[in-house]
């Protein structure tokens, strides 16, 4: 078991979609920030990573949804480092609210970069020994991801402010491009309850995505398919399921 650290946060109205519930770009943002503020109170921020030509990269997140926090509400982030092995790390977070009910478990699993042939680095028991985290030989594997495979798609062009410190475009800006396709009449009446989503190669500034979606009817409820492509090359992939 790795150390725990808890953030309290209350939901702005920035942080809210038309249905007063936080977006997931938004959830995003604030859970990577819980994860920074550990990691600097260790003596493991970006700084100290960078100053070694590393930066971090999530590689996948696992998001298990039993309600989004609402405008207005106090919620807690709690984060903690489980695990690692030569290349991976994963970390989980969850969202609480006020009563102590869990809202979102994210299942998270991380890698770090070398800043400037943008290479997968080792994990050196160095930068991970103050996480306390347990280490593992094993590669977990998240669920197998389904193709879109008669879909729609939509372009966006990556902007300036699309791209963090790492040189890359931010996770949370996938989720605008995977999501925004749905349009409208689809998010206003759904709330995602699981997702499974893969970065499979950086974004870049200047690129120009396509975001492929297609909408599946199963027994459970709804769920969408999604990739991130240039051309033929898949960049992100995801499976959402909806109430």
């Amino acid at each position: 078991m790795g150390k725990r650290y808890t953030m309290p946060y209350e939901v702005a109205y920035y942080d809210g979609d038309i249905t007063k519930q936080m977006t997931l770009p938004s959830m995003l943002a604030v859970v990577i920030k819980t994860s920074e503020e550990q990691s600097a109170l260790l003596g493991r921020d970006a700084e100290y990573i960078a100053g070694l030509g590393l930066g971090w990269v999530i590689t996948n997140y696992e998001i298990k949804i039993d309600r989004l926090p609402k405008v207005g509400e106090k919620i807690t982030v709690t984060t903690e480092a489980l695990s690692y092995n030569k290349y991976f790390c994963y970390r989980n977070f969850w969202i609480h609210d006020e009563e102590g009910n869990e809202c979102v478990l994210i299942k998270s699993t991380f890698v770090l970069m070398n800043r400037e042939n943008r290479k997968m680095g080792s994990v050196s028991e160095e930068i991970i020994a103050p996480y306390e985290s347990e280490k593992i030989k094993k590669i977990q594997r998240s669920e197998k991801i389904e193709k879109v495979e008669d879909g729609r798609s939509q372009s966006y062009r990556v902007r300036y402010f699309d791209i963090d410190g790492n040189q890359h475009v931010n996770n949370a800006i996938y989720f605008n491009w995977l999501l925004d396709v749905l349009g409208y009449d689809f998010l206003s009446a759904h709330q995602p309850v699981h997702i499974n989503v893969k970065f499979d190669k950086e974004v870049e500034y200047g690129h120009e995505v396509e975001s492929h979606y297609d909408i599946v009817e199963e027994e459970q409820g709804l769920k969408t398919r999604h990739e991130i492509r240039i051309g033929e090359q898949l960049y992100c992939e995801a499976n959402i399921r909806w109430n």
